[in-house]
């Protein structure tokens, strides 16, 4: 029986875990949005910050103090909904992350490259070769997390590590290229808004969720009443600080007309090198994204695997998906279901359009669905008694989803795009 499974261990303290919040909520890959919005983007990061970020820690925080056993998102909303919702809530998030890893893992690898050099790096625009490195990372991440959360979280939190390196190399770099040969992009601190650059706004409000996820991982959390909630703050002050100084630094080496999604922050070391004539700067910026990346994925991927127990064990999903390991204490089937489910979709994204039209269609598939169980998030807030950021959670949701169904300039075939998202929203 399901329920007869091991309990898994309570082997995270608060270090972990902010090593882990700041793992999965600062993340490299949404930095070159941001930075092409120009310099108005430190307004947006600060305007997020409050009106969604602040509230999701809020909500999290009483949600854990609620089920500090465990259970996460499915038992949040089966509590104050009922199960059926508990059901559609977690479901939703799984899905979104399934199609989560074919981008990121994309983006990830593709920066990567650029350790070996530009000669190399160019392999990312050959689709077979990046699809193949993309589909190993996905199993890497998630395969050195199979066997406990006490070497898996080493994973993680050397992937937090690398992101604040690279961050402070990105400050230091764009400090040096300022001082040399003054900025590339006129610092005007004004937001712009038309409808391609609404979509971006989408994405950096996804840039900075995720600490939902460190109450995932509240039934393998010491004290997680505490660690919880001193673990969200501190990522949430640090994740401001990491996206706004980060945007600013690659704006002060590019013009955010020469940025580029994929590829702005590499694209941003072979720059700073020239100016600075330093050649080793772009391989140790790939290498971080690379170490970053395959944290984030291991960390994202090892909490939402977690989902699929309670659900399990009462019987709405096959049994396999609320087994724990007998020896290792992990959810390990649920862990390879995710791994198929996102390879899968990783091969099946490729078809029909541009590469990057393709990384676009899974930016905005992901944000769109990912977003939807944040609206039973910040309504359980609102039931637990945090009225304020129910509301703001309520509200910001609900325009993030409606701007990510506007396609970005990269997308040529719109009928295409929208009948992506919207056949796989139906599915």
């Amino acid at each position: 029986m399901a329920s007869a499974s091991p309990a898994p261990k309570r082997e995270l303290g608060l270090r972990d875990m902010t090593l882990f919040a700041m793992a999965v909520v600062t993340t490299a890959r949404w930095i070159t949005p941001a930075a092409q919005f120009g310099p108005g983007s430190l307004a947006i990061w600060l305007i997020t910050l409050l009106v969604f970020m602040i509230p999701l820690v809020t909500a999290v925080a009483a949600l854990v103090d609620k089920h500090p056993d465990g259970g996460g998102l499915y038992k949040w909303a089966c509590t104050d909904f009922g199960q059926w919702h508990g059901f559609l809530s977690f479901w939703t998030y799984w899905i979104a992350i399934a199609i989560w890893f074919p981008g990121t893992s994309v983006f990830y690898m593709g920066n990567g490259l650029h350790i070996f050099g530009s000669s190399i790096g160019e392999l990312g625009a050959n689709r077979l070769f990046l699809l193949a490195i993309s589909v190993a990372s996905v199993w890497v991440a998630l395969g050195t997390n199979l066997k406990g959360i006490n070497i898996g979280k080493w994973v993680e939190n050397c992937g937090g590590i690398a992101t604040w390196m690279l961050s402070l190399l990105l400050m230091g770099m764009g400090a040096f290229v300022w001082a040399r040969r003054g900025s590339a992009t006129p610092m005007r601190f004004v937001v712009h808004l038309d409808w391609n650059t609404v979509p971006l706004w989408s994405q950096m409000a996804f840039a900075m969720s995720g600490i939902e996820v460190v109450g995932f991982m509240a039934g393998e959390i010491r004290e997680p009443r505490r660690t919880v909630r001193l673990a969200g703050w501190i990522a949430s002050a640090f994740a401001v600080l990491f996206y706004s100084c980060s945007t600013l630094a690659v704006l002060l080496v590019l013009p955010p007309a020469r940025i580029t999604e994929m590829n702005g922050l590499v694209d941003t070391g072979y720059a700073a090198g020239a100016v600075l004539q330093t050649g080793w700067l772009t391989p140790v910026i790939a290498s971080l994204i690379l170490i970053s990346g395959i944290g984030l994925m291991g960390g994202v991927g090892t909490a939402t695997a977690h989902l699929p127990l309670a659900a399990g064990v009462d019987h709405l999903l096959p049994e396999v998906f609320g087994r724990i390991h007998p020896r290792w204490r992990t959810p390990y089937y649920s862990i390879a279901i995710l791994g198929a489910v996102g390879t899968f979709l990783l091969c099946l994204y490729q078809l029909g359009d541009t590469m990057r039209a393709a990384y676009q269609e899974l930016v905005s598939l992901t944000v769109i669905i990912g977003f939807i169980p944040y609206l039973y998030i910040f309504a359980s807030a609102w039931r637990a008694g945090k009225r304020v950021s129910g509301v703001s959670g309520l509200v910001s949701t609900l325009i993030v989803i409606v701007f990510s169904f506007i396609p970005t300039t990269e997308i040529r075939n719109v009928w295409l795009f929208e009948a992506k998202i919207l056949g796989a929203r139906s599915r």
